[in-house]
């Protein structure tokens, strides 16, 4: 499963074009999402710090997404670092 994951926030230090394609197999969950984004990001990202996917969301076009539930089928998901503010 091919997945288009937008990134958001200080992902965005990384990642300048704001999206990655990860590949994962089919029914993967965002478990597994999240266990590949660490690795893309160890393997791309020298200056990563992991914290801060420990701490972020994943969410699909209509709701925030758990560790346990599968990737969308259309495999669009968004990576939502925590944010604070006034």
């Amino acid at each position: 499963m091919n997945v288009h994951l937008s990134l958001y926030g200080a992902f965005r230090q990384y990642e300048p074009a704001g999206a990655i394609e990860l590949q994962l197999p089919d029914g993967a969950d965002i478990a597994q999402l999240r266990d590949a984004l660490s690795r893309y990001a160890s393997e791309h990202w020298p200056d990563f710090r992991s914290g801060l996917l420990t701490s972020s969301a994943f969410a699909s076009e209509a709701s925030i997404l758990r560790d346990r539930e599968a990737v969308p089928p259309d495999g669009r998901v968004a990576v939502l670092p925590p944010v604070s503010g006034g």
